[in-house]
């Protein structure tokens, strides 16, 4: 049976990954906000234009595999259950406080010296 993907997530709820890449999702994004602006629907032609402008190998089978999970769908909802999904992963821009402390604090300093030497008019 083929896997279900989840859209944002993209990873298959099947015992054998083939995995897919953010690079459609990426792609989709794109081309849904030129199609906002002309009231148009996203398809897979305009996809595969937008990956081959930047030279992205293309797998047929995902790319309608993608298209599928996320038609008829709203793009914001998408998004939504999909930054929910990403949260649970935690880290939330926790990594410049340890790598001040790593560095015996001497990040503070460096900013009070770029504060004083700015010109003031």
């Amino acid at each position: 049976s083929k896997a279900t993907v989840s859209v944002l997530n993209c990873s298959p709820v099947h015992a054998t990954p083939t995995p897919l890449t953010m690079k459609y999702v990426a792609a989709f994004l794109l081309a849904r906000l030129a199609a906002a602006e002309t009231g148009a629907e996203v398809n897979a032609a305009q996809i595969k234009q937008i990956l081959a402008s930047v030279d992205c190998k293309i797998d047929e089978d995902r790319l309608s595999e993608f298209l599928a999970e996320v038609e008829g769908k709203d793009v914001n909802e998408l998004i939504a259950n999909g930054t929910a999904k990403f949260a649970s992963f935690g880290g939330g821009g926790g990594g410049a406080a340890p790598a001040a402390a790593a560095a015996g604090g001497a990040a503070a300093p460096a900013a009070e010296e770029k504060k004083a030497a700015a010109p003031v008019e």
